[in-house]
């Protein structure tokens, strides 16, 4: 398996800890970037990650790192030969008129 450059989005303080900066000293190949909690479009990141949970994951019995790492590669792959694109199902207006 060859490790690509991994990329986070950080909504809270918790990328604060002297903790999580030694861990992140110890891995260069990681690297943050700090997005505004009111980013919408970051829920359907979310969602795709909870898809890959629920379908992959979950699913699976892997007795491995290794064979987790397969299976996601895996499941990745199967879903770029056909991909579909997360929408949001409802409009502006109507989930603006829920929080009222």
């Amino acid at each position: 398996m060859v490790w690509m450059p991994m990329s986070f989005l950080i909504t809270t303080g918790t990328h604060k800890t002297a903790m999580i900066q030694r861990w992140l000293v110890k891995r260069p190949h990681c690297h943050l970037h700090f997005t505004p909690t009111s980013a919408s479009w970051l829920h359907l990141v979310e969602r795709w990650f909870a898809k890959l949970t629920e379908k992959q994951i979950r699913r699976g019995s892997h007795r491995s790192l290794n064979q987790l790492e397969n299976a996601i590669c895996r499941y990745i792959a199967v879903c770029n030969e056909d991909p579909k694109p997360f929408v949001w199902a409802k409009t502006a207006d109507e989930i603006l008129r829920n929080l009222k």
